[in-house]
């Protein structure tokens, strides 16, 4: 037990180093954690036919969180205007590009139908944890509502992909008939969406009639509604899928205390579930089987990336006609196949169906093309089509957005050398955003008018914007010595790095806001401020 506790411990700092490492070499994290679990996995002959099946239980807890967090964390406020082209997109675009995908499968790779329909049904869907991460870290602001209808698309389609796929397996079982077909579609749409719809309902009431003695049970609860929210409509032939997304958007955009940290909380959950299905994909994989399968793999991502997905686009969203064809391009490259995908081809190995042609590994090289290739260059073709917007913030996708920041108060002394003394607040150059909202005078305290003169000894109280910002930002202490060579030098002369900044000085009791011309004295506390890039240097 402690020494697969000593791995799983190995796997995760690594896994963070990679992080890190990706941030700044521009890869993406994912596809190193498919390595890694490549690598790991090489090392175990038989590990896919002796854990396979616990391997897909774990996928299936995985995916279930990720689809919960794709509506948790999409603010239908944002959403709603492309609500019904989003859609359209993740049901009619999704079963389009699996037929043409099929189809290819058929008449180019010469395929039987019935498993290159099984192909391009698991392959159908795009991956909503990687688009949230690509838009978030590079905050990719894009014209004309691109965001929120690739969140929303990439969010809900999964559903749409796993029924089709449920269908095409229960194609390869004796005695199925058509009618069984159609009952289970419609039971899948229906029974998932009716019990999303209830789940959610339930779960509002509660949350509004509930509350919590001790931080933490908040997130248990919702980690709770997030699996039943699959596991009840699952049992009855519903699509759970479905029923996760609908009761996280819902529950994402109803208003009770903790909501905007619970946004955060998912969103580390889902990171790690991304973490979890691309290990094991690779830990699946048999490198002499990827091998075999790099060609045809090759040969259908470039017809899904270059023919099918861009055909399917166009054929949903052309019609609206407010869709200029850069903004079409950009949505049809947008499509990165990911953890459901990975998933869904996870439940295929398992399922015991006898295929000609190994999809898993097709799958596998797909994905990694699509993470490697699409995922990289995402930044890159939004400025190539123009569809790039700074003045547009994709955060306001996301349901932890506040449109009205929160304000924070802070207190300056006017001194006698002060540019402020003796002027009128209506004459201050105040910065965006800042507003002096008291004066206080001895035992005054003076509501401020544009008319009101500043003097020497006043101090003033400032309303401002407090701020949130998504670095990883950090605080450092470093203590001066009796002997260091920077004490008695001033604040200009000590050395910082870039990005690093010096914020206050800690002397004794006394807290010290500097500035260049602040002493430094031997034994004070020196609080720097830095930078996440900074702190990893």
């Amino acid at each position: 037990m402690a020494l697969y506790l000593l791995i799983f411990s190995a796997i995760v700092v690594t896994c963070i180093f990679f992080n890190r490492f990706s941030g700044k070499a521009g890869i993406p994290v994912l596809l190193l954690f498919l390595m890694l679990g490549l690598l790991c996995g090489s090392r175990y002959d038989g590990f896919a036919s002796q854990w396979g099946w616990m391997v897909g239980k774990i996928s299936t807890i995985a995916l279930i969180f990720i689809m919960f967090y794709g509506g948790f964390g999409t603010r239908w406020k944002s959403a709603r205007p492309v609500a019904f082209e989003a859609g359209l997109l993740s049901t009619i675009g999704v079963a389009l590009t699996a037929a043409l995908v099929g189809l290819f499968c058929h008449l180019v790779l010469g395929w039987a139908l019935p498993e290159s329909f099984l192909m391009g049904a698991v392959i159908s869907s795009t991956d909503a944890a990687t688009v949230f991460s690509i838009l978030r870290s590079r905050k990719l602001g894009l014209k004309n509502h691109s965001a929120p209808l690739l969140e929303v698309e990439s969010g809900s389609n999964d559903p749409m992909s796993y029924m089709l796929t449920a269908v095409m397996l229960s194609v390869f079982s004796d005695g199925i008939t058509a009618g069984d077909i159609v009952w289970q579609i419609f039971s899948q749409i229906a029974l998932g969406a009716a019990g999303g719809l209830l789940i959610s309902s339930g779960s509002v009431f509660l949350l509004k009639r509930i509350s919590f003695q001790s931080n933490g049970f908040d997130m248990l609860l919702f980690i709770a509604i997030a699996l039943v929210s699959y596991s009840l409509p699952d049992l009855i032939g519903g699509n759970g899928y479905l029923s996760a997304y609908i009761v996280g958007i819902v529950l994402g955009n109803t208003e009770f205390p903790e909501r905007k940290p619970l946004v955060s909380f998912f969103d580390v959950i889902t990171s790690l579930m991304q973490i979890v299905i691309f290990f094991l994909l690779g830990m699946l994989a048999i490198p002499s089987n990827l091998l075999h399968s790099l060609i045809p793999a090759l040969t259908i991502f470039i017809f899904l990336t270059f023919a099918a997905r861009p055909l399917a686009v166009g054929a949903v969203l052309a019609p609206f006609r407010k869709y200029h064809f850069r903004q079409l391009t950009l949505i049809s490259f947008v499509g990165l196949r990911g953890a459901a995908s990975i998933v869904f081809a996870i439940n295929i190995l398992t399922s015991g169906v006898e295929l000609h042609n190994d999809i898993f590994s097709i799958v596998f090289c797909i994905v990694l093309l699509s993470i490697a290739f699409q995922g990289s260059l995402i930044p890159a073709v939004a400025k190539a089509t123009g569809m790039t917007d700074s003045g547009e913030d994709v955060m306001t996708t996301f349901s932890d957005f506040s449109e009205n920041a929160e304000m924070v108060f802070g207190a300056i002394r006017i001194a006698e050398t002060s540019p402020w003394n003796n002027r009128k607040i209506k004459d201050l150059d105040l910065p965006q955003d800042c507003l002096i909202v008291l004066v206080v005078r001895g035992d005054m305290r003076i509501v401020p008018k544009g008319d009101t003169s500043l003097e020497a000894g006043d101090e003033i109280v400032l309303c401002t914007r407090s701020f949130r910002d998504q670095g990883a930002d950090i605080l450092i202490q470093r203590s001066l010595s009796d002997d260091s060579k920077w004490a008695g030098r001033r604040v200009c002369d000590y050395p910082t790095r870039e990005g690093s900044l010096l914020v206050m000085i800690q002397r004794g009791d006394e807290r010290i806001i500097p500035n260049g011309n602040t002493i430094l004295n031997p034994g004070d506390v020196l609080v720097l401020l830095r930078r996440g890039e900074s702190a990893s240097s």
